[in-house]
């Protein structure tokens, strides 16, 4: 990963988000305790004291909300160094996370689980926290997303050795909210999973913005960073269904995907223009059709981001930026059509029918008495309809300019700003440009331009299987068979000789060898050999690895010598439990994943006498039933009954109630 120190833009920038998370994290905390105290409380100047310090708690909140959508659109970093006259792309920045201790918790499964020592694994254990760390900062570029999908591969490998589906490990991820800087905590290593895979997206996203689209190589690589960001984040979406965040919930990854294919179909636009647009008839069609897509793939962005529940969460900013990109590429539609009716007339050596067939192909339907034919051969009536698209462009660059001017985080963009300003004039000019004609005609509405592209832009799925990783923890065995889905017996040593019949039994399967053909009689069967068991050391040499031939080859030199062979049994696994998983996500609005911490206050009895106020703030609290720690802020209740099933804020929430 990056040096975390490095002064860079980028680094300061993630920076500043982690330090929000925190401030963000001890304002939900005040809010949290001061709403518990709201609940509990019967006391009417108690409640006059905790109304005031909630509305300040709710003031400061709002204002670190809107200081964290200004990192969300602090977009400037993330763009290419070179000078541009382009609109700025938008990347997702990294989700931040607290560091994980797995040394306890793994050692402990292995000694526990697989009966090894656990002294002989601190390496690995080591090379993971290692991995974890640098995975916090990676570098923006191709190295730093194949680190992330090896750690992402690693974990595949850590959930099968030592997460149990019947219990937790006592291993809490913690994870920031991309967009609100809520953390959510679990014991779930699904939690850790997804939010490595979003952040792979978000990497591809940055990668994207830096390309230089000057260059056709700087564009090529624009679209493909952003189309394998929209497959990652479809992945996401298809994968983890349940992610307690609201940056992962599928309605925002939703969103998330169609902005990328949208940067992506805009690069694809850029491409077209980068040698210069030329000023002939077939090519500005095409140009018109391409951009006319461009305006209608963002007009349904900013209709996603406007939508419930993504409303509230997604910054204000990019929904304004997609309506400005809206507007401001469907001007440019209006303006090439514009080009097209006034500066090219219809010349005696010109295919009419083909001319005719593409202006055609432009509208839905043309204004009302025109005919596309006639259009092209009459000057007047092309010179008309040519100021109608014009007066159409100036239109759509004028709202472009008021929406980005009643956004404070895009008006302190200088670059947008030319942009806009740029188009908004060069429409002015050409409209000034052509003659006055005072005729009933003149005030024509210009139809809408219909979009059409040749190029197909689409997700583009992760290609996890090209990145090579060795599983750490290689040394337990194959994972086949030594998984923490089945439950081992220690090892036990049986010491064996070479009979006049043999061994006594015989091997059979892959790596690791296996018991079968046990002769009961044989002395191996009476040190308690028994059939099935898998052979996991000869003579001291480990044999997880080895299959029946090089064990036999082993084997062959028993003699009068007895020989130690090392074999393990496999147990009966315990019905499993219910699969939970504790969740801490608090202070934040009853939507999507927050349903499930929301109690029904109405079901219950006020008649009651009150229990125990809880404290302001508990943390680290145990489920005594499953012994699975958790983080969560208490919630009282007044009036509770204690004759019925007392509801705690620290129940363990079921995964499988899909957590939200």
């Amino acid at each position: 990963g990056c040096n975390p120190l490095a002064e860079t833009g980028r680094s300061k920038l993630q920076n500043q988000r982690a330090v929000l998370n925190q401030q963000i994290l001890r304002a939900v905390r005040m809010r949290a305790g001061a709403e518990n105290l709201l609940r509990a409380t019967t006391n009417n100047k108690v409640r006059e004291q905790v109304l005031l310090e909630l509305s300040f708690v709710n003031s400061d909140l709002q204002i670190l909300k809107e200081e964290l959508e200004g990192l969300n659109i602090s977009v400037e970093v993330y763009q290419n160094a070179e000078e541009t006259f382009s609109i700025p792309l938008v990347p997702l920045g990294l989700k931040e996370t607290k560091e994980v201790d797995f040394t306890l918790p793994l050692k402990d499964f292995i000694l526990e689980h697989y009966s090894e020592d656990s002294s002989e694994y601190e390496d690995e254990i080591a090379d993971l926290m290692d991995l974890r760390q640098a995975c916090r900062t990676p570098s923006r570029d191709e190295a730093g997303i194949e680190m992330l999908i090896s750690y992402f591969l690693q974990l595949g490998y850590v959930e099968n050795r030592f997460f149990p589906p019947t219990r937790h490990m006592a291993v809490l991820f913690t994870w920031y909210d991309s967009f609100t800087g809520v953390p959510v905590c679990q014991q779930n290593l699904l939690l850790e999973k997804a939010s490595i895979l979003f952040n792979i997206g978000a990497l591809y996203t940055q990668i994207g913005t830096r390309c230089n689209r000057q260059t056709q190589e700087g564009l090529d690589n624009a679209v493909d960073a952003f189309q394998k960001a929209a497959g990652v984040l479809s992945y996401l979406k298809e994968t983890f269904t349940h992610t307690p965040s609201y940056d992962m919930s599928p309605a925002m990854l939703n969103v998330l995907v169609k902005m990328m294919l949208a940067q992506a179909r805009e690069c694809v636009f850029e491409q077209s223009g980068l040698s210069g647009i030329r000023n002939e008839f077939f090519t500005l069609v095409k140009m018109t059709q391409e951009v006319a897509k461009v305006g209608e793939v963002y007009m349904l962005v900013n209709t996603a981001m406007n939508q419930e529940p993504v409303k509230e969460n997604i910054p204000y900013s990019w929904s304004k930026l997609a309506q400005i990109k809206s507007d401001h590429y469907k001007a440019l539609a209006h303006y090439f059509i514009a080009t097209i009716l006034c500066d090219h007339e219809l010349q005696p050596g010109d295919d009419e029918d083909q001319q005719e067939k593409a202006l055609s192909q432009l509208y839905d339907h043309m204004p009302e008495g025109l005919m596309a034919l006639a259009v092209l051969k009459d000057k007047v009536r092309r010179k008309q309809l040519g100021k109608a698209h014009l007066r159409k462009a100036i239109v759509y660059h004028e709202e472009a300019l008021r929406v980005c001017g009643l956004c404070k985080k895009l008006r302190n963009i200088d670059v947008l700003q030319e942009v806009l300003t740029a188009a908004h004039k060069r429409s002015l000019l050409k409209y000034a440009q052509q003659e006055t004609e005072d005729d009933f005609l003149s005030l024509i509405q210009a139809p809408d331009v219909l979009p059409k592209t040749e190029h197909k832009i689409e997700a583009i799925a992760p290609q996890f299987s090209k990145v090579k990783v060795k599983d750490f923890f290689h040394k337990l065995g194959p994972l086949t068979v030594f998984s923490a889905k089945q439950r081992w017996t220690a090892p036990r040593t049986i010491r064996i000789r070479r009979e006049a019949g043999g061994l006594g039994f015989h091997l059979k399967g892959g790596s690791p060898a296996q018991i079968y053909c046990l002769d009961p009689a044989c002395p191996a069967a009476s040190m308690g050999l028994k059939e099935g068991d898998y052979v996991v050391s000869v003579g001291g040499v480990d044999c997880k690895w080895l299959g029946v031939n090089e064990v036999l080859e082993k084997l062959r030199g028993v003699g009068e010598q007895p020989v130690e062979l090392e074999v393990v049994s496999c147990q009966d696994t315990a019905a499993s439990l219910h699969s939970k998983s504790a969740t801490y996500s608090v202070g934040m609005q009853k939507t999507y994943s927050l349903i499930c911490l929301a109690m029904d206050e109405d079901k219950i009895d006020q008649t009651k006498k009150a229990p125990l106020k809880l404290p302001f703030l508990s943390w680290g609290t145990k489920n005594r039933q499953k012994a699975a720690s958790t983080l969560c802020l208490p919630s009282a209740v007044a009036g509770s009954s204690q004759s019925k099933k007392k509801l705690s804020p620290f129940t363990l929430l079921n995964t499988e109630s899909s957590l939200y």
